[in-house]
């Protein structure tokens, strides 16, 4: 029972991974559509408009996401580990790319200040478990 269910639970990392990887191929297509269509084929050639940078700063992040979030899987299929360094990079990643495209003047103090203190909490989760790696390292 528990192997069928294990054989199961694989089949399923497998089919998330290939949907993964189709969605990061398909957004790096439309990253070097959105670049080479802002490049060269826009009024104002061989420059991007500011909103045009957020935009395409955006979809990397995503992108750059997609492969941490790939990468995870993978590893978890092989060691049957997670790895907590790649899940705070992950997160910080997001919130990195929330800011990039927040519009502050949309925001209310209290949740510029609540964001402030979630990269606090990641940036220092991430340094406590390098950390700990090279300590591990020493030993």
């Amino acid at each position: 029972m528990f192997k069928a269910l294990d054989t199961y639970q694989k089949g399923i990392y497998y089919v998330l991974i290939g949907l993964l990887a189709i969605i990061i191929g398909f957004s790096v297509i439309e990253l070097a559509y959105l670049v080479f269509q802002g490049l060269l084929f826009d009024e104002s050639r061989l420059r991007l408009e500011n909103h045009e940078i957020l935009g395409v700063l955006g979809l990397f992040l995503l992108v750059l996401i997609g492969i941490e979030l790939l990468e995870t899987i993978r590893t978890y299929i092989e060691d049957h580990r997670i790895h907590v360094e790649v899940i705070l990079l992950v997160a910080l990643i997001a919130v990195a790319r929330k800011i990039i495209l927040l519009d502050s003047g949309e925001m209310n103090d209290l949740t510029l200040i609540g964001i402030g203190f979630v990269i606090i909490a990641l940036s220092g989760g991430y340094y406590l478990v390098k950390k700990a790696k090279a300590i591990e390292k020493v030993d």
